[in-house]
């Protein structure tokens, strides 16, 4: 009974794990397709990667969201990892009450942040651009930042300081060389949420921007005539970074479990 339960466990896992690779795989081979067509392979070819690299039209977009994801992926851990020390030295009601104020924008639909950010700037008459557009990233992901960071703070030894000013250590020392080595791993989580809601979101970016400026989630919008090939092969190296991400995380995590043995 054993053997058959694991069986059936194996193959809802496989059936699971085909449901989502299927899309992904059938993405992957139509960026190598000749054709500009999505649903006939007509042959192999690499130059869809090519013009990614070269088409003006695609590479403003890209420049555009890695540089919108990364200014405000910094801002926003900086904010979240000041604003989680902060709150840890407050009083309860006053914790539970931020924690509360920072989950509204979080548990809203992105449309009624858009809207919100949208009417803001034009009551005060803000020109829409890519200024706008990463002021409007940093304010949805710094609460996203805080969140994972927050739980680290609260974790950590209230006497930690205190003893790196007994040996000596300055207030900024003891940040930098004591409290934040602590709070590394839960500051890269942060940071990863907040780069991936930053590199996907369309709705915000398309509020903030106006018509002037685009990322790649408001360019691929804009494609009324569909979705050309060279998206595939930017969405397939996007796959390929993670991938060895996810990779290299799963050899550490051996790693260190080979280590603790």
């Amino acid at each position: 009974m054993k053997t058959k339960g694991k069986i059936f466990a194996d193959i809802y896992i496989f059936i699971v794990l085909l449901t989502v690779l299927i899309p992904l795989i059938s993405m992957i081979i139509f960026s190598f397709n000749q054709s500009n067509s999505l649903i006939v392979f007509t042959g192999f070819t690499f130059n869809w990667y090519v013009d990614l690299f070269t088409s003006r039209s695609l590479r403003e977009p890209i420049l555009n969201t890695l540089l919108v994801a990364g200014i405000s992926t910094m801002a926003a851990v900086i904010l979240g990892t000041l604003g989680a020390m902060a709150l840890s030295k407050q009083n309860r009601l006053f914790r539970e009450v931020a924690l509360s104020v920072n989950n509204i924008p979080i548990l809203s639909p992105d449309i009624l942040t858009a809207v919100a950010f949208f009417v803001f700037l034009i009551a005060f008459g803000i020109e829409r651009g890519l200024m706008t557009m990463i002021l409007a990233h940093i304010s949805f992901s710094t609460p996203y930042a805080l969140l994972a960071i927050y739980p680290k703070v609260r974790s950590l030894d209230p006497n930690l300081l205190d003893a790196a000013y007994d040996l000596g250590a300055t207030p900024g020392k003891a940040l930098w060389k004591v409290v934040l080595p602590q709070l590394r791993g839960s500051i890269i989580a942060g940071a990863a949420i907040a780069f991936t809601m930053s590199f996907d979101d369309y709705i915000i970016s398309k509020f903030a921007s106006g018509e002037l400026v685009n990322n790649i989630s408001t360019y691929m919008y804009s494609q009324s005539h569909g979705i050309r090939p060279n998206i595939n092969a930017l969405s397939t190296i996007i796959i390929f970074i993670i991938g060895i991400k996810v990779i290299l995380d799963y050899v550490n995590l051996r790693n260190k479990k080979h280590e603790e043995e």
